[in-house]
């Protein structure tokens, strides 16, 4: 069964599978109104589309958490801060894992094209600066409600979403704080004041 793909254009092709196909491309600007009206499964961005390439991926997370997004570049300069963005993926433009990073981003799962995921956790290691990540506004109201004790399936009866998208939420705190699980996400919410 082939995807809703919508694909921020960049630079080079990509090499997509029919599945895969593009529903429809698009610009980095006009990204999240397309992703609010096509019932899309998926949106890769193409980071060689340039810097407004990396604010769509922040975009996306920020006003439609529930909508998976691969980043997908030339090199792996770029990955450490995309994944902050929120992004579900990454993967390099010539890898032949891209359909695979894809496919398991538009089911949900975290996925990063081959040696990836080393490399984002060596440069998570390298120093942080120690600074409270920015939380959305919804993320937020999802951390004070994980911190009450709240299962993702009560946070989103009480504030109208499905639980796919609190969990993407919760995924994405734990990315951005830098923490392993639920436990220690609400330790850090506790210690930093955030809940």
């Amino acid at each position: 069964m082939a995807l809703a793909v919508v694909l921020v254009a960049g630079g080079s092709a990509l090499d997509l599978p029919a599945d895969l196909a593009p529903t429809r491309t698009v610009r980095s600007a006009e990204v999240v109104a397309v992703a609010r009206t096509l019932p899309a499964d998926v949106v890769i961005v193409d980071l060689d589309a340039g810097p407004p390439a990396t604010t769509a991926v922040g975009l996306l997370a920020a006003e439609l958490p529930a909508v998976p997004v691969v980043a997908v570049a030339s090199s792996p300069g770029q990955v450490l801060d995309v994944v902050r963005a929120g992004a579900t993926g990454y993967v390099l433009r010539t890898d032949p894992a891209l359909p695979q990073v894809v496919r398991a981003a538009a089911a949900g799962v975290t996925a990063f094209g081959d040696g990836l995921a080393t490399h984002v956790l060596d440069a998570a290691a390298q120093g942080p600066d120690g600074a409270v990540p920015h939380l959305t506004g919804r993320e937020t109201d999802v951390l004070r409600l994980v911190v009450e004790g709240l299962t993702s399936r009560q946070i989103a009866t009480r504030l109208v979403l499905s639980p796919r998208t609190v969990e993407n939420h919760i995924q994405r705190m734990l990315r951005k704080v830098d923490v392993p699980g639920r436990a220690a996400l609400v330790r850090y919410a506790i210690e930093h004041g955030l809940a």
